[in-house]
Parts: structure tokens; sequence; C-alpha cells
């Protein structure tokens, strides 16, 4: 899926603007689109080509409808290669962080259910124990997946998606790189405090 063509919006174009960079804590009027960060995206091309600098220029155009839905918002991995290559340090990986926030608030529906239910998956499993455990990492994505295809009563889906994850979680326990058991870490209070006032900061 490849963007549109973008629509300049003025009437929303310096509210975007300074919403995203305001939350983001990232100049983006520093920007002059040297496509530096389009060169070393490493996931662009699993984006539909919608390149960091792609999007810097929908939030700059008051774009809001596609720089919130979009496929690079879901499947940016935050190598933060871009805020290396950047020669004005625009973290564009925070960007992307804070339009994906922006877009849970609006309510949209990510491109991609799977990545948005990894990402959550992950999240939960971490704070839940204060470390990933893949189990419970793996059942968190599973029932997420699987809620998803039963409303969209995608049946084969689930039926090849269980079968999949249960070969793979089979071999990886026999070589002893998954384990049943759930251990926690110390201090998961204070990894949840920390993680909400992070929250808080960012947005």
């Amino acid at each position: 899926m490849t963007a549109s063509a973008l629509e300049f919006k003025p009437e929303s174009a310096n509210s975007l603007m300074k919403e995203v960079m305001e939350r983001s804590g990232q100049n983006l009027t520093a920007c002059y689109q040297c496509r530096r960060c389009a060169a070393g995206c490493p996931v662009g091309e699993e984006t539909g080509f919608v390149t960091p600098d792609l999007l810097i220029r929908m939030v700059a155009f008051g774009d809001r409808e596609q720089a919130l839905n979009n496929q690079l918002v879901w499947k940016c991995v935050s190598c933060y290669t871009c805020g290396t290559r950047c020669p004005n340090d625009i973290q564009t990986a925070r960007i992307t962080e804070t339009i994906k926030k922006m877009s849970k608030e609006a309510h949209l529906e990510a491109l991609n259910h799977k990545v948005a239910h990894f990402h959550k998956s992950f999240t939960d499993a971490g704070l839940g124990r204060g470390r990933v455990n893949e189990m419970a990492f793996m059942t968190f994505y599973e029932i997420k997946n699987t809620i998803t295809e039963i409303k969209k009563l995608n049946f084969n889906n689930i039926y090849r998606e269980l079968k999949q994850q249960s070969k793979l979680g089979l071999s990886l326990h026999k070589l002893k790189r998954m384990h049943f058991g759930f251990q926690s870490a110390k201090g998961r209070k204070e990894l949840k405090r920390l993680y909400k006032m992070q929250d808080k900061i960012r947005g």
C-alpha cells in the first residue's frame, strides 16, 4: 500500500505541526527533505515506501488522515537509523511513536492489526512481570489475533496461525529456547511507575 497524493490543508497544518512537535519534542521545521532518513530506513519497502521524510511532510501539509493512518506508524522498529543520519538531529522514531499514540487516541484501526497486537502484547507482558516471558507474550498476542479474526469470520486464518505458532513454540521448547514457567523480575511496581511517567511525558 503506497501513500496517495498529499493534500495541503492550511486550516489544520499549523495545529497538527504544533501538536506533533510539542508531544514528540522534535523540531519538524528543521527538516529540509534531504531524504537521508529514507535511504537508511530498514522497513521502507514494508511500509508502502512511506518513509520518515514523507511522514514529516504529511504533518507539515496538515494531512491528519494520512499522517495518523499509514504503515510506517505501525511498522517502525525504532532503530533510530533515521535520527543518526539526520543532519539536523531530528529523531523521527519519536515522531512515529507520538503519531501512533495519536492514532490510538483517535480510535483508528491499525492498517495491520497483527503489528498493533504485537506491540500491545509485548508491552503488557513486560509490565506484568517486569520482564518479557515468551509464553505470556505469545499467549496475549494470539488471543488478540484470534479475537480479531473471529470478528472478521476468518476461521481459516485462525487455524493456520495457531498451527504455525504451535509448531514454532514446540520446536523452541525442544531446543530449550522457550520455557513454560513464568518468572518475575524485582521492582515491577517501579517499572510500571516509570512507564506511566514516560507515557505522560510523551503525551
